[in-house]
């Protein structure tokens, strides 16, 4: 009985070949630097940038705000809006829209 010829098995037969194939597995995916391995840390390593760019325009939106309440005309408003102070002369009048209330629904 003969068995029958494949031409893609052929250059398996060759020891070196096979041991090629097999490093190249083991490097790709089972190696601890694996192109896996690699491919989570490049995810991370984006995803981390990401972030530091968002924190320094956090940063720089902040310092905007810090800089706008260092005068004493930007405190009082500061103080008036966040806090509804008021002057002792003055009275204030909270207006609520029915859509700015939050409701339990």
């Amino acid at each position: 009985m003969k068995l029958p010829k494949h031409k893609y098995l052929k250059p398996f037969k060759n020891i070196f070949v096979l041991i090629f194939v097999v490093f190249v597995i083991w490097m790709l995916f089972f190696d601890a630097n694996s192109w896996l391995i690699h491919h989570e840390l490049d995810t991370e390593i984006s995803n981390l940038e990401n972030e530091k760019e968002y924190y320094k325009k956090e940063i720089k939106k902040d310092k905007s705000d810090l800089m706008k309440i260092s005068t004493e005309a930007g405190l009082e408003k500061f103080a008036r809006e966040t806090y509804f102070m008021k002057r002792s002369n003055e009275e204030i009048f909270i207006i609520e829209y029915e859509d700015s209330l939050k409701t339990n629904n």
